[in-house]
This record gives structure tokens, C-alpha cells and sequence, in this order.
């Protein structure tokens, strides 16, 4: 397999025709070397690309092989769960993780890749931030030979493979399921629309409502940041309209607990007034009254799987694949204005 180029001090005193300790010596600008030596190799060094390995002085011959990961977060149930199908994946073939977080900032994002490449790590797992449009940081990991696999978000896919859920075919069950148990003005809040996910999602929601010969009015459509605030300005611009929306379908768990918080705040009954979903079924769907019908990922299952496409890449596999992990509907409280029983309910059991 190609593994990832990096660039060794061997390299660059084999280029400059001196010892591997007078080149380490001259990139930390000893007294001991000239000044024009000293030029050479930090010249030498950018045009290569060298960059120095914080664990060369530990290195041994049975140091624990390296993983990096790269998430927006790590406080919700659904990172936290794909975390731990990394790490358990990532430990059975021999190798450890490092989890970094972009706190949804590109430029934290970019200053995660710089750091885990520096690290010497055999591959990354990423799923993108928020704020991400340009992906040139990303693509320039092809250029090294560093073994990437997206998941969630993702970006670049006829160069990495990635791992996602069935968004589109979700959002469009989910919506039908709202329509069939009494809802008529079904509005859909998401992220920004640049987002993957968001796209497929909004595409299922409208797909539901063509299907069902319903005009699409896009004062029903509010898509902004993935976030609990803007959640709630959503909500508020929705009930705000002459003609409000009497279901929503919220891309995730935390637009939606946004959602039901305006919708108890402006005195209204969940789902009689307005019914509810959400999606990814974060734990405390559960905990909430009424109890939220969500869209549930099997979260653990898309970590192992994502570790194992990056496992098979560092074997030697380097065949692109994109791998689509199913979804279910968990109706609970929430969006059921009239009783429906053709979906799965909330006695069923969750998926993971």
C-alpha cells in the first residue's frame, strides 16, 4: 500500500549532503552551524513539506498504532456513540484514537488536521464542521497518502469513502408518518443548506410532500445553523406566520427540544396543537413530555463501520466506497395527532 508521505531528517541531509544530526542541529539554529547552512535546511524543510514528530524521542518497535478522529463534538449521545464504535473497532485491529473536536469552526477544524498529521497518525476520521464550504484542506490529505473516511457530514466523495444514513428515504418516511396521523402544514427546520445531510433531509421532507400532491411553500422551510438558539428563532419565525405549520420536522434532536420549547412557551399542545419530530433520538427524547418521536441512527454501527473502510484502506484496500447505514422511526408521544400503525412505535425496540 502507499502509506502517508512524510518527509524524515535522513531526507533532508541526504539532500543537503550532510549528517542527520548537523540538519537537526541547523533547523534549531545551533551557534554550532553557519547561517547559511541553517537557511538551506529551513528552505529545504518548507519545500518538502518536513514537518517534525513530537514522538520520535518515544518511539518504539511495539508503540500502539494511531488513529485520529475529528467530530464538531462531543457532549451528544449521537458523537459520543460513534465514538465509542471508533474506539472499539480501532482497539480490536491494534490501533488507539485521538479524538480532536472542531467545536463546528473551520478554522478549528483546519488546526486539527495540521496537529493530527504532525502527530504522525495512520489515518483520520472526520465529520465536518458547521462552517465548512472550502475543502482544500481536506483534499490536500490525498497529496500525502493520508487514509480519510468522512462520516455524518461529509464532503469529497468521489475521493474518500464515507459513511452515512439513509437521509432523504428517513425524512421522507418521517414526514409521511406525520401526514398520515392528522397533520396538514408540515414544516421542516434544518441546517445550513451547504451541509449534506441537511440536503438530503430537506429533499425527503419535500419529496413526502409531492407525493401527496401538497404545494411547497417555502415560508415552511427555515434552515439555518445546527444550533439550540437558532432552533428556537425558527420555531418563533414558523408560529409567527399568518398560517402557521401544524407538524415540524426537525433535522435533529436539538432543533427539535428547541421547537418544543417555543411551542409550550406560546401555550400550545404537543401534538394535538402542533406534532413533532426529530432526529438522531439523543436519549433525553425520552425524558421530555410529551416523549419525542425521532428518527433514530444506529450511531454505534456507523463508527465501527467508518473505522473498519479506514482499517481496510491502511491493509491496503484503497477501493472508495460509500456506505449507507439504515434508519428507524421511533413514534412516541409527539407526532401522533390521530393513532397510526403501519410504522414502528415507541414499544418497539431502539436501535443503537
Amino acid at each position: 500500500m502507499n502509506h502517508p508521505k512524510h518527509t524524515s531528517l535522513k531526507d533532508l541531509a541526504q539532500r543537503l549532503g550532510v549528517s542527520i544530526p548537523t540538519v537537526s542541529r541547523a533547523l534549531k539554529d545551533s551557534p554550532e552551524i553557519s547561517r547559511e547552512l541553517c537557511a538551506k535546511a529551513k528552505q529545504l524543510a518548507k519545500e518538502m513539506n518536513y514537518r517534525p514528530n513530537p514522538f520520535a524521542m518515544s518511539l518504539r518497535k511495539n508503540t500502539p498504532r494511531i488513529i485520529g478522529v475529528i467530530v464538531p463534538d462531543i457532549v451528544t449521545h449521537f458523537f459520543s456513540s460513534i465514538l465509542s464504535g471508533i474506539e472499539d473497532m480501532a482497539i480490536a485491529n491494534g490501533y488507539f484514537i485521538i479524538i480532536t473536536t472542531s467545536h463546528e469552526s473551520f478554522e478549528h477544524e483546519k488546526r486539527n488536521i495540521e496537529n493530527l498529521v504532525n502527530m504522525r497518525v495512520e489515518g483520520i476520521i472526520a465529520c465536518l464542521s458547521q462552517e465548512t464550504t472550502d475543502y482544500s484542506h481536506w483534499a490536500s490529505l490525498a497529496d500525502i497518502n493520508m487514509p480519510l473516511v468522512f462520516f455524518d457530514r461529509v464532503c469529497l466523495t468521489e475521493r474518500f469513502s464515507s459513511v452515512v444514513t439513509d437521509g432523504a428515504q428517513s425524512a421522507q418516511a418521517a414526514t409521511q408518518h406525520l401526514l398520515d396521523s392528522g397533520s396538514k402544514r408540515v414544516a421542516f427546520i434544518g441546517g445550513a443548506n451547504h451541509l449534506y445531510i441537511v440536503k438530503q433531509r430537506k429533499h425527503g421532507y419535500l419529496e413526502a410532500l409531492r407525493a401527496n400532491k401538497i404545494p411547497i411553500e417555502k415560508e415552511l422551510v427555515v434552515c439555518r445553523r445546527i444550533d439550540y438558539e437558532e432552533g428556537m428563532k425558527a420555531t418563533e419565525s414558523l408560529l409567527a406566520l399568518p398560517n402557521p405549520p401544524d407538524a415540524i420536522l426537525a433535522m435533529n434532536d436539538t432543533l427539535a427540544f428547541a421547537a418544543m420549547e417555543v411551542i409550550k412557551k406560546h401555550g400550545l399542545h404537543i401534538p394535538q396543537d402542533i406534532a413533532l419530530i426529530g432526529y438522531t433520538d439523543e436519549r433525553h427524547a425520552n425524558y421530555v413530555e410529551p416523549k419525542l418521536s425521532s428518527v433514530c441512527h444506529q450511531s454505534y454501527k456507523m463508527g465501527e463501520t467508518a473505522c473498519q473502510l479506514l482499517i481496510d484502506q491502511l491493509q491496503g484496500n484503497h477501493t472508495i466506497r460509500q456506505i449507507v447505514i439504515p434508519t428507524s422511526l421511533q413514534i412516541r408521544g409527539s407526532s401522533i395527532k390521530h393513532k397510526v400503525t403501519s410504522i414502528q412505535d415507541e414499544n418497539s425496540p431502539a436501535t443503537e
